[in-house]
C-alpha cells in the first residue's frame, strides 16, 4: 500500500487501511483495497483514476456519505467511521461541504435561499461579512433573487459552491464539479476552488475525470484497481494525462 501525504502538512482528512466491498459471495466487488491516503489542509488535491478505479466510493467515504467494510477516516484527529448516524448526520452538516456535478439546487429557491439552507436547517443564521465575500467573491452580487432556472451553469454551479463554504466546513469535496459545464464556465469554477484553498485555507477535495481540470490542483491522487497509484505533486495537463494512459496500459 503507498501513503500518499504531505509530512510538513497537517491533513486535514486520512484514511487507514480503508476498504469498501459491494455484495457478498461470488457477487462481491472490492472498490477499495486498503487504502492509506492523506489530504494536507489548505490545499487543493484531485482525485483520478480510470473508470471502476474506485474515486467515488473513496470520496464519499470520506465525506461520511457511505460507511466502510473496513479501515478508518479521520477528519482533523476525529475518527468519523465509528460515529452513530446522528452524529455523523450533525459532522457532515457542520463540517463538510459538498458541490455536487448536477449542483442539486432546489428550484423554487433563490441564489440567496439556495446559499443559506444548510445553515436554516441547521437553526443557524449565516455570517453577514462571510455571506457578503463570498457573492463577491463568486460574482453572485446581482445573482441573489434569482431561481436556478434563471440562471446559467455556471451560475448554478457558483451558487453551489458558496452553499458549501457558507458554514465554514473542515472540507469541501466536489464530484465533478465541471462536468456539466462549457470550457469557460469550467475554468472559472475551477479557479474559484483553487482560489478557495490557496486565499482561503479551504481544504477541497475534487473527482474528475478531466486532466485539464485535475491541471488546477495542486495535487493529485491516482487510483487504480481500488488502491493508491501514486501522486502528483504541481501537476499539469500532460503529465496527468500521461500518468493515466500508465495507468490504464497496467
Amino acid at each position: 500500500m503507498t501513503t500518499c501525504a504531505d509530512p510538513a502538512t497537517e491533513p486535514a482528512i486520512r484514511t487507514v487501511a480503508l476498504s469498501k466491498t459491494y455484495g457478498q459471495g461470488d457477487a462481491a466487488v472490492a472498490a477499495l483495497r486498503g487504502v492509506d491516503v492523506a489530504f494536507p489542509a489548505g490545499r487543493f488535491s484531485a482525485i483520478m483514476g480510470p473508470s471502476g478505479s474506485g474515486k467515488s466510493t473513496l470520496m464519499h467515504l470520506l465525506a461520511g456519505l457511505d460507511q466502510p467494510s473496513s479501515g478508518q477516516v479521520f477528519l482533523g484527529q476525529r475518527l468519523i467511521t465509528d460515529l452513530k448516524d446522528d452524529d455523523l448526520t450533525r459532522l457532515r452538516r457542520d463540517q463538510i461541504g459538498f458541490v455536487f456535478q448536477s449542483y442539486n439546487l432546489l428550484p423554487m429557491f433563490t441564489a440567496r435561499q439556495n446559499i443559506v439552507l444548510p445553515l436554516q436547517l441547521a437553526g443557524r443564521r449565516a455570517d453577514p461579512a462571510l455571506f457578503d465575500d463570498l457573492v463577491a467573491s463568486l460574482g453572485l452580487d446581482r445573482r441573489l433573487n434569482h431561481r436556478p432556472s434563471q440562471l446559467s451553469g455556471g451560475q448554478q454551479q457558483r451558487v453551489a459552491i458558496a452553499r458549501a463554504l457558507i458554514t465554514r466546513p473542515a472540507v469541501v469535496f466536489a464530484d465533478e464539479p465541471t462536468g456539466n459545464l462549457d470550457r469557460r464556465s469550467s475554468a472559472e469554477v475551477l479557479d474559484l476552488l483553487r482560489s478557495t484553498a490557496g486565499q482561503l485555507g479551504q481544504t477541497v477535495v475534487m473527482v474528475t475525470h478531466d486532466p485539464a481540470a485535475a491541471a488546477w490542483a495542486d495535487q493529485v491522487v491516482l487510483l487504480a484497481d481500488g488502491q493508491i497509484a501514486g501522486r502528483l505533486d504541481q501537476p499539469d495537463s500532460a503529465t496527468v494525462l500521461a500518468a493515466l494512459d500508465r495507468l490504464g496500459r497496467n
